[in-house]
Formats: structure tokens, sequence, C-alpha cells
């Protein structure tokens, strides 16, 4: 094994808005943030991502090239990440990619159950010169589990709390818990919309890539017809272990919903979009078997203050606070797990928490790629 103790992790979640890259070393007890770089997601590669994602049958050429695109982005941010904060190639065990998903089926449909994630790890490690660690999802699978989500091990790694009951609360396109109960268990499951849907609806009827704040969600008004048909989708009242993804909660998804309610201002749609991830949040919060003290939010849903005033007023037994409270920026709390579960895979260790997933045992998980 190398002695190199720095370990990069790179991101790209279902909001498609960036690639957030971080360095990070690893001692033993320790975990020190050396850096990190966040790059925008180029238009026409969010154009055909997205193509990918809600299509039923998406373009073979469209994939292969968009695989290809994104290995040369993956590389690119790498390398600058490399330069701005002073390391070089050979400090660097090895990069965490978790690549960009492009469908995510999970056991239990009626659909075949897979998880793919693309951006070519070749590409990205002969750029590099640098190990590389990515297809994590799949051998969860393989194992019967969900394959997602896969941050609650690093959560619990560096999170967890023997005197509060904890839930680290991840905002992305999709939001996720990972619970942290004082007496060391872990568990955690998709709770559904995170930003997505907000975003759709922001990138519709404003031009703008989210709704920055909250600051239009807080002029409307929530519907509370929308909101209850919203809610009566069957994936809230699904057993964990659960996870979910563009696959449904999609642009289509949206539409149909709206279909008889084309008369509700948008402002007050967006408003109840905001409440339906707030409630389904909530509502899975409220409903877990042990009550918790502290919420700690991360992704971008952290900087969105009416989504956050909203959790506070809907969790008035717990504290609620991002994740700077606990020492690591909510923006790069994921890129830094999947660096870990670089680590892990090196090392030989499990990355999957079984509660989580529902996977047969803890397993290894990622592809290794070496220059």
């Amino acid at each position: 094994m190398t002695d190199a103790t720095v370990y990069i992790g790179l991101m790209s979640g279902t909001s498609l808005d960036a690639v957030d890259a971080v360095a990070v070393r690893f001692a033993q007890d320790s975990f020190d943030l050396i850096g990190s770089y966040s790059q925008l997601m180029p238009e026409h590669l969010r154009t055909d991502i997205l193509e990918l994602c809600e299509a039923k049958q998406g373009s073979l050429k469209t994939l292969t090239e968009t695989d290809h695109l994104l290995g040369k982005l993956y590389s690119a941010t790498t390398l600058k990440l490399i330069e701005t904060v002073g390391l070089n190639s050979s400090q660097v065990a090895a990069i965490g990619c978790h690549g960009q998903t492009v469908r995510h089926i999970a056991p239990g449909k009626e659909e075949i159950p897979t998880s793919l994630q693309i951006g070519d790890a070749n590409i990205l490690c002969a750029d590099t010169g640098i190990p590389v660690v990515a297809d994590f999802r799949r051998k969860d699978l393989a194992l019967d589990g969900q394959g997602a989500p896969l941050v609650p091990a690093f959560h619990r790694e560096i999170f967890a709390s023997k005197l509060k009951n904890r839930v680290i609360l991840n905002i992305g396109g999709i939001a996720n818990i990972t619970v942290l109960a004082k007496e060391g268990g872990c568990f955690g499951f998709d709770t559904g919309p995170g930003n997505m849907l907000m975003d759709i609806w922001s990138q519709t009827h404003l031009g703008k890539a989210y709704d920055q704040e909250g600051s239009w969600a807080a002029r409307g008004s929530i519907n509370g017809t929308l909101l209850t048909q919203l809610k009566a989708c069957d994936f809230f009242s699904q057993p964990a272990p659960k996870s979910t993804g563009r696959e449904l909660f999609n642009q289509q998804w949206l539409n149909k919903q709206l279909s008889a309610f084309t008369q509700i201002p948008s402002e007050d749609v967006q408003a109840t979009l905001l409440a339906l991830t707030t409630e389904t949040i909530c509502d899975a919060i409220n409903g877990l078997d042990i009550a918790i003290e502290e919420v700690y939010v991360c992704g971008g849903g952290a900087f969105n203050s009416t989504l956050m005033g909203a959790l506070e007023a809907t969790l008035p037994e717990a504290t609620v606070a991002t994740t700077e409270a606990l020492g690591l920026g909510p923006s790069w709390i994921e890129a830094c797990a999947f660096a870990w579960l670089a680590k892990q895979r090196l090392e030989g260790k499990p990355g999957n928490v079984t509660a989580v997933t529902g996977a047969l045992r803890e397993t290894v998980l990622g592809a290794l790629y070496l220059p």
C-alpha cells in the first residue's frame, strides 16, 4: 500500500450544478480537509445528463460521449484542485470518484435493479497519474442492497456522538438521513425530493438554476390540496431501506402532479414544493423509534434559509444547524465521504452499512483503476 495519506474525493450529484472536489488527509483518529474546489457543470453536459436520466431509452451515442466528457471534466477538476492546494500527484493515495448517476433502480420494483454512474475512471486515472476508485454502488446491489445511500458509513466515522441522538440530513437533489444513535447504532434512507423539484420549477419559471435562499418560495403560500396529493406518492409510505432519484421525481412526474392545478400562482407551487421537502424529511425523522436531539444539515439545501427555517419550525424538539457546527462545511460532506470510501477500498475495509442499504453483508466497495 502507498505511504501517501492524502485522498481526493469527487462528487457530482442529482442537482447537476457542479463537480465538488476535496483533498483530505487521514491519519490515526484524525481527519483534515486540506482544500476544496468546485467546477461548474457545463450546460451542454447538464442537458445530455438530464436526457440520459429522464428518458426511458437514452441514446447510446449520448451515453458514451457523456461518459468520456465527464471523465475529462473530473480530470480537469482534480488537477485544478491539486494546483490550488499545492500538492503533487505522488502525495495522493487515490481519488474516490462517485461519478454521475444516470440510472438508479432499487430492488423491490418491477424493473431489474441497477445503478449506473458514468464518468470514465480510466481517463481520470490516465490524466492524473493517480489510482482511482469508482463504481461504488453496484457491489452493494449485488448483495441485494439498495446501493444507496452510501455516505452514512462516513457520517458514523466522523459525526457520531455518545451524548446525543443525531441525524445528519443531506439535502441535495434528493434528501437522505443518517441516524446516529448515541448507543452506537447507525441507519438511514432516502426521504424523497430535496432540492430537485424546486430547482426544476425555478428553472422553468424564473430561468434560474435554483431559488436562492428560498426567497421565491417565501413569497408564496402553501396549497394544502396540492401538498396532500404530492405526499400521496407511494415512495413516502414505503418502509426502509429505500432509495430514489431522478427516475421517479423528475419533470414528467411534476407536470403530471400539477395537471389539475393550472390556476395556482407559480410562487405558491414553489412554496408547496418546499413544504413537500420539509414535511417528508420531518415525517421521516419524527417517525423514528428514537427521539432525535440534533439535526445537522449538509448539501445545497443547507443554504436555503427558508427551508432551514421550515425545518426548525417542524422539528421544535431538536437543535437544527448545518454541519459547519461540527467542523465541516455542508458543501463538502459528500466529496469527503467518497475520499474516505476510496481509503476504505485501498485498506480492504467495508464501505456500506447493511442497516442502511439492506445488503446481505458488509463489503468492500468500489473498483480500483491503476495508472
